[in-house]
């Protein structure tokens, strides 16, 4: 099964010294790494800090509003993601364990979904 890890933290790369985020660019490449090893790596990516997001809601009627900035204010950001296989819950805490993400935030761990009409309607199936 399919886990996407959403990493949050307060402090992001792109708030840490040139030295402490060097020092966690390099975490990330072992930890890559290691899970490219192990099979459990799908795909992951760092996002660009909340300040360059845009939300985005339809009102009744269909008129499209747009808000600069995170849909939610929290101290903690989403900075990153990581997409893993992994056979059951308890392994992907395992793998999200290992996130270094984990050490100065948080790691949200949510299943993505392959029932029938999600495959449908992302055009996996026939139905």
């Amino acid at each position: 099964m399919k886990y996407l890890c959403l990493i949050c933290a307060e402090t992001v790369v792109d708030q840490m010294s040139e030295a402490d985020a060097q020092a966690c660019f390099e975490d990330y490449r072992e930890f890559l790494d290691a899970l490219r090893a192990s099979g459990h790596y799908v795909d992951c990516n760092r996002l660009l800090p909340a300040a360059t997001a845009t939300t985005v809601r339809v009102q009744p009627g269909g008129r499209v509003s747009t808000v600069d900035g995170p849909f939610a204010e929290t101290k903690e950001q989403l900075g990153g993601y990581v997409v893993i296989e992994a056979r059951d819950l308890n392994e992907a805490i395992q793998v999200a364990a290992r996130i270094p993400g984990a050490r100065h935030g948080c790691v949200e761990i949510r299943p993505i979904a392959t029932d029938a009409p999600t495959r449908y309607a992302l055009g996996q199936s026939a139905g």
